[in-house]
């Protein structure tokens, strides 16, 4: 039987030919011109899972773009227990790519530069996607496979899934699976592997303070009358307080803390607290007090203010008290907070706070709920023995500050957890002009998903 390393050098140019088909189709889901492109994207995507060994693929239909369906059941004789069910989520639509003139190379023609394959789409998540379909290859084709497999792979991910949640319902019972598989997050770095356990959620809103009916002569009402942009500083500036923790009404009641486990591989992160800061360009960092950068950003619940403005902001001075104030600001939250729940709060405590004087107004957003992943499910030990092999180390549990709705909506419908088995690095520059795939971690990444399969079927025995 041929090993892994052996069938990925002896079909490696195919494999890289296979992925630049994809990443020659413009799936540019926010662009209305790129509507065609999205079915041709989902048709290339079937004929590729159909070749590695799928028995069946089909386009899908939803409210939006299509979805791509594969499976693959496994027939295994001699073995009374029931085989694991695995669900591959991933996404064929990419971002915009420009501006054009800060590309080195052509972005919807891959460029092999350096070890690199740059191109749109190159990790995010073309790349990623490729690597579970080869994974997935190389056991069908050994005959090594003891598991089934779903594909779900959509064409909406960069335009936040407006369609994932109504298609999950719709589908339950085809989707049902034992654990999802996803490869579209990052590692620590290439000599840091480490699996993502957990992502923040979010909740957004914007404020409007309304004062007098226009805008009024500072000279002739300042003092007087209460201005709107003074009074939405005053109430933002008590959400959180001289130790970093907010303030809003019953906030943390759901924050777990975090487990000890995981504060010891965080702490073992390679990290330096000078050069993130130099980085930034920072004399200090701010946050809750108790906890290490890496923890706060990552682990623990933040308050910002994404933008304010209100009165006169152009060229020279205008003395002027402004009739409105706006601003929007957002949290990101941790598992076990419903955003919903917070968003609620928050309006609440905006109305608690403002001053008599003005009027307010907060209007949610968006949301999402946070995800965090056990690592002493089997699953996971399966992934982390998957990078262990291909990377020569065990992984770190690394949880991540940004948001993946859709994980959480995975976990609620579907009911089972999600492995984030991500390949990317920082220097990938997702989204990005000039994104790039390692191509050394590429192959590992194949090495450490067809690993995780072995694993999880000599588990399920």
């Amino acid at each position: 039987m041929m090993d892994i390393q052996s069938y990925i050098a002896a079909h490696k140019e195919r494999f890289l030919e296979e992925w630049a088909s994809l990443i020659r189709i413009p799936s540019v889901s926010c662009q209305p011109e790129h509507k065609a492109d999205m079915t041709r994207c989902a048709e290339r995507w079937k004929e590729l899972l159909l070749a590695a060994g799928c028995q069946q693929a089909e386009i899908m239909p939803s409210q939006g773009n299509p979805f791509v369906f594969g499976e693959y059941r496994c027939s295994v004789t001699g073995n009374p227990s029931p085989v694991p069910t695995v669900l591959v989520y991933a996404h064929y639509d990419v971002m915009p790519v420009e501006p054009l003139e800060a590309w080195h190379s052509d972005p919807w023609e891959p460029s092999v530069r350096d070890g690199r394959l740059y191109a749109r789409g190159a990790d995010d998540d073309k790349g990623q996607a490729m690597i579970q379909a080869k994974a997935f290859e190389y056991l069908t084709q050994t005959g090594q496979l003891q598991c089934n497999v779903k594909f779900i792979f959509e064409g909406e991910e960069e335009i936040g899934s407006p369609s994932l949640e109504a298609f999950l319902e719709d589908h339950k019972e085809l989707l049902q699976a034992d654990i999802i598989l996803v490869s579209d997050t990052s590692m620590i770095g290439k000599e840091t592997p480490s699996i993502t356990t957990g992502l923040r959620g979010l909740a957004y809103w914007q404020i409007e303070v309304d004062g007098p009916n226009r805008d009024l002569h500072s000279g002739h009402f300042g003092g007087a009358v209460k201005n709107p942009v003074n009074a939405l500083c005053e109430m933002l500036a008590q959400v959180v307080d001289k130790d970093g923790r907010i303030t809003i009404p019953g906030f943390y009641d759901e924050v777990l803390p975090i487990p000890q486990a995981e504060r010891e591989m965080i702490a073992q992160i390679p990290f330096s607290q000078e050069k993130y800061n130099k980085a930034i360009d920072v004399d200090d960092v701010f946050g809750e007090v108790g906890y290490s950068t890496l923890e706060r950003n990552s682990c623990r619940p933040s308050f910002d203010i994404c933008g304010i403005w209100g009165g006169y902001t152009g060229e020279g001075s205008k003395t002027v008290l402004p009739s409105k104030a706006f601003a929007k600001v957002s949290c990101r939250l941790v598992a076990n907070q419903d955003h919903a729940q917070i968003s609620r709060a928050f309006v609440d405590y905006m109305q608690a706070l403002a001053p008599k004087g003005v009027r307010v107004h907060v209007t949610p957003m968006h949301g999402g709920q946070g995800y965090v992943c056990p690592i002493d499910i089997p699953a996971y030990k399966a992934a982390e023995k998957g990078f262990e092999l291909a990377f020569g180390k065990r992984p770190l549990a690394a949880r991540r500050g940004g948001s993946i709705p859709i994980i959480a909506a995975f976990e609620a419908i579907l009911g089972c957890k999600t492995i984030l088995m991500g390949f990317g690095l920082e220097q990938n520059a997702i989204h990005s002009p000039n994104e790039s795939m390692d191509l050394e971690v590429w192959e590992k990444g194949i090495v450490a998903v067809a690993a995780f399969y072995k694993e999880l079927q000599k588990n399920a025995k």
